[in-house]
């Protein structure tokens, strides 16, 4: 039966073949066919392009993220887009960041970014993906936007390869923190008259006055002085005040001279500096070496200390009568000049998107909304550091602050730069650093403890 099969198929295909050589050749046409149809191309910003996807955001529990509650609603009703909000402590959450962006399979779309050398370390390891092809794709990015509106030197901290005319953008800034002078008025008024110190060596001597007259139930003043890299960008920021204009780019920053073998612990820009830290933690509590930020601030909020360098986040909770007792009686300044004139440093939180992240578009999308010029001085005026230069002339912001520390902080953002540094075994060198400050609060001679400092990190810095 098989074989039957095939010779009867056999003869239907030649007959096929006959019949077909019999037919008029057929007319091609004499044009193509046209091509499958597609979707017309996206030729304008959209923000329901993305509607019905999820992000999921990995967030440090901040001010920032408290802001973030209150307007939230407004993304999802403004995208389409459903937010997955994950929040965790501060000590929990840089462990839950290294995890997530290491992670084999995707576990955030958009999460707090420390514009830092933890940042850069990221970008090294390409765990985190550039901003700039989303920015400069009018399709993807609002037309108001106004980058330019973050400071240049916002914008530094996290743009890679640093220095390189080529760098990309990897972060965008959601909140800052400069170095200020927070003073509480009734102690200047008890004991310097009200005349508020307008220069640094001022400043030393007045706190220095109130802490001798103060009998141990006041000081002068307080400062982070515990052993440890944290109080950095503090240090950093009083160290500026001294260098004057002289650039410090980045990677290398302030305390390299554009080589990591070129460490310039001795020059004597920087030597003031240390020692002014150190002579303003001379005139603070006798336990300063034992006081970090958090401690400080706390002396500082209950009326007890005179005069306070620090970030200028801490500035609006002291206005809260609920958690200070000297609400309605701090001033705000600029850090007092020096000879070199008066500049400071800055540190900031940013928004960035994990390499691993298979929802980038949308958490960009999300990325331009939290740091709009519309959101973001509504999220600003829980943590006082909206990093939008027009923020501080916005009054849905501005009237919720003190008026002289939106003064006060406008002047320092101007003349802030990174305190960043981007070096592989940076703490050890910062550990040297406070360790130095140490030694002159000690009595050590500012330049032998500088040339002590310089000679410890050559060794280190060229392994």
């Amino acid at each position: 039966m098989k074989k039957n099969g095939t010779i009867l198929f056999s003869i239907l295909i030649v007959a096929a073949i006959v019949l077909s050589a019999c037919q008029p050749a057929a007319v091609q046409p004499t044009t193509a066919a046209p091509p499958p149809t597609s979707p017309p191309a996206q030729t304008g910003f959209d923000w329901k392009r993305f509607s019905g996807k999820e992000v999921t955001l990995l967030l440090n529990e901040h001010p920032w993220t408290e802001g973030l509650r209150t307007v939230i609603d407004e993304f999802t009703a403004t995208t389409g887009i459903k937010v997955n909000m994950q929040p965790f402590a501060e000590d929990l959450y840089f462990d839950k960041m290294e995890l997530a962006l290491r992670s084999d399979k995707p576990v955030a779309d958009v999460y707090f970014l420390p514009m830092d050398s933890t940042a850069f370390t990221q970008y090294s390891a390409n765990l985190i993906a550039p901003l700039t092809p989303f920015i400069n794709d009018p399709t993807m990015t609002s037309p108001d936007y106004n980058l330019a509106d973050f400071p240049e030197g916002f914008r530094a901290g996290a743009m890679y390869p640093p220095g390189d005319a080529n760098a990309q953008l990897y972060g965008i800034p959601i909140t800052f923190e400069t170095y200020i002078l927070f003073y509480n008025k009734d102690l200047v008024n008890q004991y310097l008259g009200g005349k508020v110190p307008q220069t640094m060596e001022e400043l030393i001597a007045d706190a220095q006055k109130i802490t001798d007259e103060g009998k141990g139930e006041v000081y002068g003043s307080v400062m982070r002085g515990i052993r440890s890299d944290t109080i950095m960008d503090t240090l950093s920021g009083v160290v500026f005040n001294s260098w004057g204009t002289d650039p410090t780019p980045l990677p290398y920053g302030l305390w390299f001279n554009g080589d990591w073998k070129k460490p310039r612990f001795t020059d004597p820009r920087i030597q003031d500096g240390l020692a002014n830290y150190a002579a303003l933690m001379k005139s603070g509590p006798p336990n300063v070496q034992s006081i970090d930020w958090n401690d400080a601030n706390q002396l500082f909020a209950q009326g007890k200390v005179a005069f306070f360098i620090d970030a200028s986040l801490f500035g609006p909770a002291y206005e809260d009568p609920a958690s200070s007792q000297v609400a309605g009686k701090v001033g705000y300044m600029p850090i007092p000049k020096t000879a070199k004139g008066a500049m400071t440093g800055h540190w900031l939180w940013g928004l960035g998107i994990p390499a691993n992240s298979q929802n980038k578009e949308a958490a960009w999308y999300f990325i331009q909304w939290a740091t709009s010029k519309a959101i973001e001085p509504k999220i600003g005026t829980k943590t006082g550091g909206a990093p939008r230069l027009s923020s501080w002339d916005n009054a849905t912001y501005s009237s919720s602050l003190n008026a002289d520390y939106v003064t006060a902080v406008k002047t320092a953002m101007a003349t802030s730069r990174p305190t960043a540094v981007f070096y592989e075994g940076w703490k050890e060198i910062a550990i040297m650093i406070v360790d130095a400050v140490q030694e002159i609060y000690g009595g050590t001679d500012p330049a032998k403890a500088m040339q002590t400092l310089q000679d410890k990190a050559l060794p280190v810095v060229n392994k």
